[in-house]
């Protein structure tokens, strides 16, 4: 890397969730190119990636089959509307995700990111109440810290304060219930802060149905809250809970969508089927921005205009959703997921993630661990450094080879789920070692 790309770097390039002044005074990196696990820095090193460039390469990099169908679709079609208009593409595509996908989610909307698919689908929400006739049901239910994108909209249902607090009167603020996570609780068996949770999601839902479209959650792991994993029972609740009030569950797949919890999807590890289905990220496997909502037959038909009264027509689109290249992507990943059995295949790793984790659990900066499928968290003391702490040890990583990243006081292994059994042991062994070679600093040990 020469010192004139730093600089032009400093100069132009704007950041997401970057301190500027310490981006600007700390370490570079600059990575330069991708093969399977590894990343590969513009000065020469070679980093495990420990999540999967921010939660979506799920297949590694450079996966010659995905990488060959986005060189052939680029000069074959490169763009077109759906509006009203389609391609062969977009329509097998959104094929493969209905028989993908649980239950009659069979109605693929296509958008572009994250943010986009979760705000479509709260829009589709409120529009199918205003389709029947219920104007006043705008609002939602979702948990605390919960995450659903940047956007104005989605900020509204997931607002992080650390993050949102400039926007707060910006945005119409969805009804939070409390976290259903905690440190102390295992996710089997009896969990009573889960349970003390529902009851509140429980108390919302019933003081608020009157007002409310739906709810919107992040299914088992509340992904930037922290890494913030919690048991399938309560999932089954909120499930029953919609069915008693009418309401529409929306799961923000977007993270944890496509094999990351052990099944294909989130929603599958607990048996319940939700009304409209975001997903996006491994979607392409990473490699081209693409998301979708992914509606069943309840959502979808209440569009219809089978009179004058009023025009249902869904008027919410994206310039690139359903692109061809794109498309030719998903189409790729998928075939990969399917064909080469990458769910089932790395269970393994979630066992061998679980065990390690156990082990890190041990440290005695760590205030608590959890896995679920192909995740790994430990989140450090207060009297530790808490977050300052992770940041070091998320350093040492680095300079070990092991690329992550802090959130809070949360460290996290995200791995690539086609990391090879090698792969992951060297990811824990190198994780484990940052734990215990970062010192507590003087001033936070009080341990």
């Amino acid at each position: 890397m020469n010192e004139t790309q730093r600089e032009l770097d400093h100069r132009h390039l704007w950041h997401p969730y970057t301190d500027i002044e310490a981006f600007e005074t700390g370490p570079y990196t600059s990575f330069e190119r991708g093969e399977g696990v590894y990343l590969y820095t513009s000065d020469g090193r070679q980093l495990l990636d420990g999540i999967s460039s921010w939660w979506a390469t799920a297949l590694g990099h450079s996966h010659p089959q995905v990488v060959e169908a986005i060189r052939q679709q680029a000069g074959v079609l490169q763009h077109s509307i759906l509006g009203g208009l389609s391609h062969p593409l977009a329509v097998e595509l959104a094929h493969r995700l209905a028989q993908l996908t649980p239950g009659d989610l069979n109605h693929v909307y296509f958008a572009c990111d994250g943010s986009s698919a979760t705000e479509s689908a709260m829009k589709m929400a409120i529009q199918y109440w205003w389709n029947l006739g219920e104007t006043g049901k705008t609002r939602f239910v979702t948990l605390e810290e919960g995450y659903h994108g940047d956007t104005l909209g989605a900020v509204g249902a997931g607002f992080v304060p650390a993050f949102h607090a400039p926007f707060e009167k910006a945005v119409v603020r969805s009804f939070a219930a409390k976290t259903p996570h905690c440190g102390c609780c295992p996710l089997d068996g009896e969990n009573k802060c889960a349970d003390e949770a529902f009851a509140h999601m429980e108390s919302l839902v019933e003081e608020h149905h009157k007002e409310l479209a739906g709810v919107i959650l992040e299914p088992l792991c509340q992904g930037a809250a922290g890494i913030w994993i919690y048991p399938v029972g309560y999932l089954r609740k909120v499930r029953d809970l919609c069915d008693k009030y009418g309401l529409i569950l929306i799961a923000d797949e977007i993270a944890v969508g496509f094999g990351r919890m052990g099944e294909l999807f989130a929603c599958d590890l607990a048996g319940i089927v939700p009304d409209i289905l975001c997903v996006g990220k491994a979607l392409t496997a990473g490699y081209l921005p693409m998301s979708a909502a992914i509606a069943n037959e309840r959502v979808y038909d209440s569009f219809r205009n089978t009179d004058n009264a009023r025009d249902r027509t869904f008027y919410d689109g994206h310039t690139y959703c359903g692109n061809p290249i794109t498309s030719a992507a998903a189409l790729a990943a998928i075939d990969v997921f399917t064909g080469e059995d990458v769910v089932e295949n790395a269970r393994p790793g979630a066992i061998a993630l679980r065990e390690g984790f156990k082990k890190i659990g041990e440290n005695d900066a760590v205030d608590y661990q959890k896995t679920l499928g192909m995740i790994g968290m430990c989140s450090f003391r207060s009297e530790a450094g808490g977050g300052t702490h992770a940041k070091r040890v998320a350093q040492k990583a680095n300079e070990l080879g092991l690329f992550i990243r802090p959130l809070g006081p949360s460290l996290y292994l995200w791995p690539p789920l086609v990391s090879t059994e090698a792969e992951l042991g060297q990811m824990l062994s190198v994780f484990e070692t940052a734990v215990t070679e970062t010192p507590v600093l003087d001033d936070a040990n009080v341990l």
